[in-house]
């Protein structure tokens, strides 16, 4: 309880107050003259009711506040004791015992009440103004109640600004305090902590509006709020309050479920006075400056000159390259190494199959394998294969057929990329072009009522006050317009920025490779692997969206919205597992119809993860089911290569005599040695892996479901693309300046990322006040934080990651279509 002494009084107020003393006759009491800070004790009842009478002078300019300390003994709730304050503008009124009521209609009853009314305003007049103040004690019970009552001046009730200030609250002695702005700040951030984690509290901001809304009942009428537990931090503008001042309001809440606390077991008899004592908090409060407008600019050119600059790298490597490419096709030297730039040449070494060709086709028959290989002259006419890579066999089984039916190339022990390149390669094209213009329709339809939903969410924040609704770092959150943590939103811009840059790359690749397929250059219809440019575009597109789309998150991050931010996330991780395995198998990688089905699967799941995944068990045990199941049925389609039928006689039994034989003699007659080893090790482990994640779902039950399906995505993904490494190297094949640049690019720059991204500033999965005992000042311009820093280096690690899966492929020494008969690996798993 703050206090503080008052002058005293002048004859003209002593003599006022003698006056009134004498002529007060109440119904059963009279005026008493009082004077601050001094305890008066005394009994009330129906028949007595005693009126103290306080007078001070306020000084011009002066803002003074009071405050009132009342007592009483008597525990009996149907004769409570009745204060009434009366002021010169307002009435402010309380019982003791003073009741709080707290979960499951519990109650708290206070014999200790301290209030600080609501000040006067500050007098504009030239000289001294008197005041006078009532307190009215009243009681209807028929027998005497003891009580005391003590009468205050705050001297420190104006906080002042770079300056702590220390006191203490509890449920039924509230505090609040003024803050006037300075002439030169716009804005300020009220930080408060705490040594203890509990009582829970409130921290209130509110207009200098009398009354002030200072009891757990009523401080979420006015004004801004949010919980705490430890710290708690608050930023206020001057717009925001034309009288260039407000109240901080500071309420000890009277149980701590809403800090993530448990409810006391008993609260009856003796133990509220015991309560009492328990419930005071001791706080200190710093209003410190917050950054001024210069600091928005220096962060928004910081943001868009930080991801212009690839761009400029961009222009100079492709320049440097070009220029590279022109030197040494003027001296006849030109090599398909010369192909290993980030923009493709005007001889791309990479390409397609020409129109109506088997790619890499070999007319020799493998020194291993021992399989006939098919060649140009006898591949099948153009046009001749379908989209979907499970057609109807023909009814006629001729000995021509043996080099065109799927059934015989597939199998085969020793898989050549040119069995897998044997479609025409407009259709394959025209296949591929269906993810790019898929996911646009996507990110509309996604996009809009995602933006629609956050901007209802700002507003209720901005209305209602409750900053308890968004999950922000408090201690570095820079409002703009009606934005609250305007850094966060901005930190995205290089998704977006990072993501067009891509699909400039990937457009120009595009079109230089039209134009060498259509001058037939030797190095682009002769080198290297089918080059088909739908997935990057999607990629691109995804990419761009994820910016977009974890800005809305971060409009106001709660539980509910986290599912936009990672949606985009699914759907990236799974575009680039499909890229790379297009990479080698270009003809049986999955449709966009049947890939995009897969993404809303999943993240229709993920939505019933948000809802259900919290305590439901029947949940995680459907879930895990599924990703087990689907698992094994990848697996099948992976290890098969899309030529696995279940079929037999007419009777169902057929089916499941075939799926037995399929099990003993693929599983258990060659479990030593299986046809496909290569895949085979391939999909043990990653089952082993998808196993282990949906044991682990099943046992602990995350509450972050999100994440969770988001760590087996990634979990997936770099798995493969370990293989792919792995078997790359194991084929002899060296890396080239580029590639090797953007894997090390990649790998540094995600683990910076991962570093700042595990700083953990907040925390949905806990209470909003437990959540700000996380929160950390900014770190980089005084504007952003270390999650803002994690999306800049995630948006340029993805962009790497990008280069990599485009370049990695390719742009190794490249093989002609002789030397490709020589690798068993190229085409065989990966």
């Amino acid at each position: 309880m703050a206090s503080g002494g008052a002058p005293a009084p002048g004859a003209l107020l002593c003599a006022l107050l003698w006056a009134v003393a004498a002529a007060g006759d109440g119904p059963g009491g009279s005026h008493l003259p009082g004077a601050f800070g001094h305890v008066y004790r005394g009994t009330v009842n129906i028949n007595a009711e005693p009126v103290y009478a306080f007078a001070y002078s306020s000084e011009p300019g002066q803002v003074d506040a009071v405050r009132v300390y009342v007592n009483s003994s008597s525990e009996n709730l149907q004769y409570p004791v009745l204060f009434v304050v009366r002021q010169q503008k307002g009435v402010l009124s309380w019982q003791v015992p003073l009741i709080f009521r707290g979960l499951y209609q519990r109650t708290y009853n206070y014999q200790e009440v301290s209030r600080t009314l609501c000040p006067s305003e500050p007098t504009p007049e030239m000289g001294p103004s008197d005041q006078i103040i009532f307190v009215d004690v009243a009681s209807m019970a028929p027998f005497n109640i003891a009580y005391e009552l003590l009468v205050t001046r705050l001297e420190n009730f104006q906080l002042e600004t770079n300056k702590a200030f220390n006191f203490t609250a509890s449920p039924s002695q509230p505090q609040y305090f003024l803050y006037k702005f300075p002439q030169d700040v716009d804005s300020v951030i009220i930080k408060v902590v705490s040594d203890a984690v509990y009582p829970c509290s409130v921290v209130s901001v509110q207009d200098i509006v009398c009354p002030v809304y200072d009891l757990d009942h009523n401080v979420e009428f006015n004004g801004v709020y949010q919980s705490m537990t430890k710290q708690a931090a608050i930023t206020v503008q001057r717009k925001d309050f034309p009288g260039e001042q407000f109240f901080v309001v500071f309420v000890i809440k009277p149980e701590d479920y809403a800090c993530g606390g448990s409810v006391p077991s008993s609260i009856h008899g003796n133990v509220n006075r015991t309560w009492n004592l328990q419930r005071t908090k001791n706080l200190q409060v710093t209003i410190v400056p917050s950054i001024k407008k210069s600091v928005y600019v220096q962060a928004m050119f910081f943001s868009f000159l930080s991801f212009l600059s690839f761009y400029l790298g961009s222009v100079v490597v492709a320049f440097v390259h070009y220029i590279r490419v022109r030197r040494k096709a003027s001296a006849g030297r030109l090599s398909p190494e010369d192909g290993s730039g980030i923009m493709a040449s005007s001889h791309p070494i990479t390409a397609s199959t020409p129109e109506g060709s088997s790619y890499g086709a070999i007319d020799e028959s493998s020194s291993s394998g021992g399989h006939q290989l098919s060649s140009p002259e006898r591949g099948p006419p153009a046009g001749s294969d379908t989209d979907s890579s499970v057609e109807e066999e023909s009814d006629f089984d001729t000995m021509p057929e043996i080099e065109s039916d799927k059934n015989v190339i597939r199998t085969k022990v020793f898989l050549y990329l040119s069995d897998l390149s044997r479609k025409d390669r407009r259709i394959v094209s025209k296949k591929y072009k269906i993810y790019f213009w898929n996911i646009i329709t996507i990110a509309v339809f996604y996009a809009l009522p995602v933006i629609q939903l956050v901007i209802t969410y700002q507003t209720v924040v901005n209305v209602t006050g409750n900053q308890d609704i968004c999950y922000y770092n408090f201690l570095c959150a820079h409002p703009l317009g009606v934005l609250s943590a305007f850094n966060n939103i901005l930190s995205n811009v290089g998704h977006m920025l990072l993501g067009f840059l891509f699909l400039l790359i990937v457009l120009r690749r595009d079109i230089l490779h039209r134009r060498a397929m259509e001058i037939k250059d030797v190095y682009t219809l002769d080198y290297g692997i089918p080059k088909h440019f739908g997935l990057f575009y999607a990629m691109g597109i995804a990419l761009m969206m994820e910016g977009v789309l974890s800005a809305c998150y971060h409009v106001c991050p709660n539980y509910s919205n986290f599912q936009f931010d990672t949606s985009f996330m699914y759907m990236i991780a799974g575009l680039c597992m499909l890229k790379l395995y297009q990479t080698r198998h270009p003809d049986i990688n999955a449709s966009a119809y049947s890939a995009y089905a897969s993404f809303a699967v999943v993240i229709c799941l993920a939505v019933l993860g948000v809802v259900f995944g919290k305590n439901d068990m029947w949940f995680w045990v459907i879930f895990s089911m599924i990703h087990v199941l689907a698992s094994l049925a990848l697996s099948t389609q992976i290890y098969y290569m899309g030529r696995f039928k279940i079929d037999g006689p007419d009777s169902d039994l057929g089916i499941f005599r075939r799926a037995a034989m399929v099990l003993y003699t693929d599983c258990i007659q060659q479990c030593s040695r299986p046809m496909y080893m290569d895949r085979m090790v391939l999909l043990i482990v990653g089952n082993l892996v998808n196993w282990s994640f949906a044991i682990f779902g099943l046992l602990y039950r995350p509450r972050d479901f999100a994440s969770y399906i988001l760590g087996i995505f990634i979990c997936n993904l770099l798995l493969y693309l370990a293989f792919y490494i792995i078997m790359k190297l194991r084929s002899s094949e060296k890396l080239l300046p580029i590639p090797m640049f953007c894997i090390v690019a990649t790998a540094v720059v995600w683990a910076a990322a991962l570093y700042f991204f595990f700083q953990n500033l907040s925390s949905w999965e806990e209470t909003p006040a437990e959540s700000r005992e996380k929160n950390r000042p900014c770190i980089l311009l005084g504007f952003f934080d270390d999650h803002d820093v994690w999306h800049f280096l995630s948006a340029a690690a993805l962009f790497f990651s990008f280069l990599f899966i485009q370049l990695f492929p390719e742009f190794f020494y490249l093989f002609s279509y002789k030397t490709v008969r020589a690798l068993h690996y190229i085409g065989t798993t990966a």
